[in-house]
């Protein structure tokens, strides 16, 4: 009978080992107790914690991270600039614990700013960046509401060791920055797409996450998709992160207000249509109709970078796209992008599921939001004046007063930027020769009477809010 009992006691060792092997288990805690209901996943499997918070997460061979979705009500910990809301794999880790805090305040009303493209090329560059960086903080403590920040990619151009400095000049905003990843922080000139993550991991956690402040539900994503040759890359997103985020969104609830953040931007109304052209296959995301198909159910937010410029998309009736200009400027050759939108950021604010939006220069008071132009500026403006309204969108309207007489509709329509077109003429003067002036749509125009001496141009937003600029007439 003794002899049976051991046995029975072995064979339970067994099959209880075996199991252990089969998942990865873990707590997630605040202040000493379990949080329930918390998402956790390897980037492949999601799983919730129990009423003690505890989680058996099914074993993914290839999986990197343990990693939370950051419930509502509650950080995860900021630990050297970076939150801490990952735990690497370890085979020889037996539980994989989280320790949350509590906010410190309700974050139902709450902000966030996106950064595009910092993309920081030289040591000497980290004191503009500083300089933005303390332009971010100074919006955040006006605001009304806790911020945070999310960077929507190409952190450095290339050299991860900037990272560290990266971190800690950006730790002058006050803020804890999510980031998602950009083709400038992949490791380049490897075999396969899967070693261009490792040097942007080994410092951020895992490249697709998700998290949750006040009703909002944050995903980050990261669509640069190096095909293993050279510096090559296209914007794709593979199965693996498309069938995670479904599992991700199976837990919101539909109907919720969701901001994916993504460095390729996806598409926008009037080019979806156009023939897939493989030259382009780097600048867009190839495989967008998968990501906003599973965004349909939710009212939903894009958030992208990659390409220095403005473009404002409403795609669709819940599913708006923000492609935000780059932090800084023309590759820091310039205080404005190639499109003339100054270096800046995006400003968000959430009421509730209710999200508003705004763009601010680095430098620039919140009021400036168009510069105007007309012949003098240039020849292919003459008789007109022309408005560079750059965060505006189809539901912006603009009107233009003549020596103070009755307002005149404007229309939208493509230009190149003057003052862009100034700055980086002669590529002699810059480091970078390739940079060229880009034409864009967020122009409006109107004719000039003959003899006007002054003119005033308004701007209102699809919020109310109205924006003015003036301008002299030269003669």
């Amino acid at each position: 009978m003794k002899r049976i009992t051991l046995i029975a006691w072995a064979l339970l060792a067994v099959l209880t080992a075996g199991a252990g092997e089969r998942v990865r288990r873990g707590t997630v805690r605040c202040e000493g107790r379990g949080v329930e209901g918390v998402v956790v996943t390897d980037g492949t499997h999601c799983v919730r914690t129990d009423a003690r918070g505890r989680f058996a997460l099914p074993r993914t061979e290839d999986a990197r991270f343990v990693y939370l979705s950051t419930p509502a009500g509650y950080d995860s910990p900021v630990e050297e600039h970076v939150v801490r809301f990952f735990l690497p794999v370890d085979d020889a880790r037996r539980s994989y614990d989280f320790e949350l805090r509590r906010e410190a305040a309700d974050r139902t009303r709450h902000g966030f700013v996106v950064v595009a493209d910092p993309q920081v090329f030289a040591r000497g560059e980290f004191a503009l960046l500083a300089r933005a960086a303390d332009d971010i903080r100074a919006t955040a403590e006006e605001a009304d509401r806790p911020f945070h920040g999310i960077c929507v990619g190409d952190l450095i151009a290339g050299d991860h060791t900037f990272y560290p400095q990266y971190n800690e000049t950006m730790a002058r905003t006050g803020l804890a920055f999510r980031n998602a990843m950009g083709n400038h922080d992949m490791k380049i000139w490897g075999r396969s797409y899967e070693s261009s993550l490792r040097a942007f991991e080994d410092v951020y956690g895992p490249s697709h996450y998700s998290y949750n402040v006040g009703k909002v539900h944050y995903v980050v994503l990261n669509d640069n998709f190096f095909i293993g040759r050279d510096w090559y890359y296209i914007g794709y997103l593979e199965e693996r992160q498309l069938a995670w985020l479904e599992r991700d969104l199976a837990c919101v609830a539909p109907g919720s207000t969701v901001v994916v953040a993504i460095h390729i931007p996806t598409a926008f109304r009037g080019k979806d249509e156009q023939p897939f052209d493989y030259a382009k296959a780097a600048k867009t995301l190839a495989n967008y109709k998968a990501l906003h198909r599973l965004l349909e159910p939710y009212r939903a937010h894009i958030v992208s970078g990659h390409l220095h410029t403005t473009t404002n998309c409403e795609i669709g009736e819940r599913l708006y796209e923000h492609n935000v200009a780059a932090l800084s400027g023309a590759w820091w050759q310039g205080a404005i992008c190639t499109d003339g939108t100054p270096a800046g950021y995006a400003v968000f604010e959430i009421d509730g599921d209710r999200v508003s939006w705004y763009y601010k220069s680095v430098g620039l008071p919140r009021e400036v939001q168009m510069k105007l132009y007309d012949g003098g500026d240039d020849p292919a403006f003459a008789g007109r004046i022309v408005a560079n309204v750059w965060n505006c969108d189809a539901a912006w309207r603009v009107e233009m007063r003549a020596d103070g007489g009755e307002p005149v509709a404007m229309e939208r329509t493509t230009a190149a930027d003057p003052q862009a077109r100034t700055l980086y003429a002669d590529p002699s003067q810059l480091v970078h020769k390739w940079i060229t002036v880009v034409p864009s749509d967020h122009y409006y125009a109107a004719p000039l009477p003959a003899g006007t001496r002054h003119v005033e141009v308004t701007a209102r937003d699809r919020f109310g809010n109205v924006w003015r600029a003036e301008k002299k007439i030269e003669q």
